[in-house]
């Protein structure tokens, strides 16, 4: 199975990149979100997300904890939200499903949905699934049956939770898919995956503006060798063009994992870390011995075009080096709709 969720879109929809480009979300009508925690993980999505809501747009959220930047968020750009103005609530609906339940909780939006279908005969895109899809008559075969109270132990959720998003799905013109690691970092992360873009499909979600899959990305340990050409290994790293483009002979030696930076950091050997972006104090394991030796390092070093709460642990002598970033334009995959 691949180490992440590049491989497994490819796999579902032909392309290793999202479907939407920024644009998109200025243009759905509900987002479904899924194993991310925006206020955490990628606090730029935010700002999207808030102008979507207070344009109309319904944000259902499958978590299962309650993540504070998907409840409702205070633009810190905004002084009446800053002062006395109310926050900007972000999940129109919030389920709180159990742990690795996602395939099963999107399994019942979709049933809702041909329930729907049942009754008025007008809720799936059936040109675009006979012309873009394959094995739709297995996939219904396999709804009917699944049955409802299997759902529902499966999930912690009830019947009524889930016919509420597929509902919201239904009346939804233009729906995008969003989700991060936290759906598809488990042994069942294709398939999660797949029965995402499943519900997609049902209603030509996939391919038109202001509908799509989108993965959260640009975390530094997933999409940085793809993009810039950083790895602890070597021999992912195009040092020749490094070197040709940049006049300098770059290192050949293995670097650190995210693991083993951790424990250099604990033993001391580490004695400074220099940041592109990411929150990786945040992210990695047993927190609690590494926030306390991090403040040890000699130099920390942050470039980033948001604050986070790494930028809270300085080492003996830190620097924090504001960015800024057009937003990332996504080359649409080839066969995309108008």
């Amino acid at each position: 199975m691949p180490r992440n969720d590049l491989g497994r879109l490819k796999k579902v929809v032909g392309s290793p990149v999202g479907t939407c480009t920024f644009d998109d979300l200025s243009h759905c009508d509900a987002i479904f979100y899924l194993g991310q925690n925006p206020g955490t993980n990628s606090p730029r999505i935010l700002h999207p997300l808030k102008d979507a809501v207070e344009r109309g747009c319904k944000i259902v959220a499958f978590n299962p904890l309650l993540e504070k930047g998907l409840l409702e968020f205070v633009d810190p750009q905004n002084p009446w939200q800053m002062t006395v103005g109310a926050s900007t609530k972000i999940a129109h609906q919030y389920l709180q499903l159990r742990p690795g339940s996602d395939i099963a909780a999107l399994m019942g939006v979709c049933k809702r949905v041909m329930e729907l279908e049942a009754k008025s005969g007008n809720v799936l895109d059936r040109a675009f699934l006979a012309e873009h899809t394959h094995g739709f008559e297995e996939f219904l075969a396999t709804l009917e049956q699944t049955s409802w109270p299997e759902i529902e132990a499966e999930t912690g959720l009830t019947r009524a939770e889930l016919e509420a998003a597929g509902d919201t799905y239904a009346a939804a013109k233009n729906v995008i898919g969003i989700y991060g690691m936290g759906l598809t970092q488990q042994v069942h992360g294709t398939q999660s995956i797949g029965m995402l873009v499943n519900l997609l499909l049902l209603r030509g979600n996939i391919g038109r503006q202001g509908a799509g899959c989108q993965p959260i990305r640009g975390h530094s340990n997933v999409q940085g060798q793809r993009t810039v050409g950083i790895s602890e290994k070597p021999e992912l790293v195009p040092l020749d063009k490094l070197k040709e483009l940049f006049g300098f002979d770059p290192p050949a030696e293995k670097g650190h994992t995210t693991v083993e930076f951790c424990e250099a950091v604990l033993d001391g050997s580490a004695k400074g870390f220099v940041g592109l972006g990411g929150n990786l104090a945040r992210a990695v394991p047993d927190q609690a011995r590494v926030h306390g030796a991090w403040r040890s390092l000699e130099l920390t070093a942050h470039i980033a075009t948001r604050l986070n709460r790494t930028h809270l642990l300085p080492g003996k002598e830190c620097y924090l080096l504001p960015a800024w970033s057009a937003p990332r334009r996504i080359s649409r995959p080839a066969g995309r709709r108008p």
